[in-house]
């Protein structure tokens, strides 16, 4: 907890130079503040079809001086490890487990002779809050009504619960299974009023759940994605056919007389029936809305492939994208001008084998879902003003925030970005997001990364800024989100799949 954090590393498309001078910026010679602390320079490459010769750009000074590594405080370590998602896994896990705890003791009648409903109605809760319409309902809920006038820290705690709902996911699919677990073991306790069968789907759907349990574990899910994408689905869709074998056959059966003899009505009027059936609603939904469709790619460099969509999109959207209708899917941020705009953009950096094979090999359709889903970014409705910082393809979650509102400024650390990222980004850019509201930093002409952490605080001061939100590399979303909690700055970052 209190080593040291690591240095900010960026890729060739994650490193940037501040190209844009804001008058917000500008105002800073006035106050106790020297502007002279920051170098800007004009934003005169991204003008579509404008020249840039020698007099209209201005000379960069040389790259500012390394600051010494700083180690953030123990508290600050603390108080973003322990975030939202875990303080919800913790309150779930607690309350399951001590649940757990008199259903063995004999204290809790209703967990002992109906732990099957238990087991499910935690499953239920797990998939429903990964459920992407219900999600779309509760950001939707939340931007339309406490938008603007709530107090900040209400709308912060909204922004945080929503993006954290993965720890309700997750610490019910944990007490889900143990409760399924708690309910085998008492069916084997007394086997000899169960029918074989019984038992053995009973093990079968408990193991079949683990296995879905351990695919999405941290470790396999950031360092194997495609191993978590394949295994966690289809081990999931095989727990869904289990439960419902289970399910049935564990109320079907009859103990009294050892036969199956509960059947239709019966089976029906449990209330595990329809838990099991939300849960199957819940799965099946989002995958009604799956569409082959066309998309137009543009390979402005090796390092980027940009995806051209039909149909434009509200801001802080995500889509998943596929070569396939059912195996691993892959989420990038949406680019947009609104939804009256006829397309929308992925950005996609060629890094793993899905993205280098859209270099090499470029599909004229993909699969993907036509709902999308919610990011953290869909809560700026809830902010007066507010400023997103990102750097390389992170931009693809970030510009469509800037720019369908003028109330957020867009700073961009990245590599060459015109010609790393083409003229559709950068036209984007140009027509959208003044430079009042725009700052770039492009470390090959400035030779090195910039003083992040000092740029972002005086744009937050000089912005009025309510909240920033981070789109970056591990090890720069880690020392951003350090920054802005020790200067006080509310703030969230990337999400890392906790």
């Amino acid at each position: 907890m209190s080593a040291k954090p690591p240095a900010l590393v960026y890729n060739d498309a994650e490193k940037g130079t501040l190209d844009a001078r804001s008058p917000q910026i500008a105002d800073l010679a006035r106050s106790e503040k020297k502007a002279a602390d920051i170098d800007v320079f004009p934003v005169q490459s991204l003008k579509k079809d404008a020249p840039v010769t020698p007099s209209d750009v201005a000379k960069p000074p040389p790259a500012p001086a390394k600051p010494a590594k700083k180690r953030a405080p123990l508290w600050v370590l603390w108080v973003i490890w322990y975030n939202s998602y875990r303080r919800f896994f913790t309150v779930i896990f607690i309350v399951n487990f001590t649940g757990l705890g008199f259903a063995i003791a004999g204290k809790w009648p209703y967990a002992a002779q109906y732990p099957g409903a238990l087991a499910v109605g935690n499953l239920n809760v797990a998939v429903l809050v990964r459920n992407e319409i219900f999600g779309r309902f509760l950001y939707g809920f939340v931007n339309l009504f406490f938008a603007k006038w709530t107090p900040l820290k209400f709308r912060l705690a909204c922004t945080s619960t929503l993006q954290h709902l993965g720890g309700i996911h997750s610490g019910c699919a944990i007490s889900g299974v143990a409760w399924l677990v708690l309910m085998v073991v008492h069916q084997f306790k007394a086997k000899y009023m169960f029918n074989d069968s019984l038992l053995a789907f009973g093990v079968i759907t408990a193991v079949v759940l683990f296995i879905t349990i351990c695919a999405g574990l941290p470790w396999v899910r950031n360092t194997h994605h495609n191993v978590f994408e394949r295994n966690h689905r289809f081990f999931g869709w095989t727990s869904l056919v289990m439960t419902w074998v289970y399910t049935i056959v564990t109320n079907a059966y009859n103990s009294a007389d050892g036969k199956f003899d509960h059947v239709g009505v019966y089976v029906v009027r449990q209330q595990a029936f329809w838990y099991t059936v939300g849960m199957s609603t819940f799965i099946v939904l989002p995958w009604i809305c799956t569409r082959h469709a066309k998309v137009d790619i543009e390979l402005p460099s090796p390092k980027v492939a940009v995806l051209r969509f039909e149909r434009g999109m509200q801001q802080g959207l995500l889509a998943r994208i596929s070569r396939s209708a059912v195996k691993e899917y892959h989420a990038f941020g949406i680019i947009s001008e609104g939804t009256h705009a006829k397309y929308h953009y992925l950005i996609c950096g060629v890094q793993g084998d899905f993205t280098k094979s859209l270099v090499n090999d470029p599909p004229r359709r993909i699969w993907t879902r036509e709902l999308k889903f919610a990011g953290v970014s869909n809560t700026s409705t809830l902010y007066k003003r507010g400023i997103r910082i990102c750097t390389g393809t992170g931009l693809g979650a970030a510009l469509s925030t800037c720019i369908q509102s003028p109330y957020w400024y867009l700073i961009w650390i990245g590599s060459d970005q015109e010609k790393t990222f083409g003229p559709t980004i950068s036209g984007l850019i140009h027509r959208h997001v003044g430079p009042e509201r725009l700052l770039l930093w492009d470390s090959k002409t400035r030779g090195g990364r910039p003083p992040t952490m000092k740029i972002l605080k005086e744009v937050y001061e000089t912005w009025q800024a309510e909240v920033v939100f981070i789109t970056s590399n591990y090890v720069g979303n880690a020392e951003i989100q350090q920054g802005c909690k020790e200067a006080g700055i509310p703030a969230f970052g990337t999400l890392w799949d906790f």
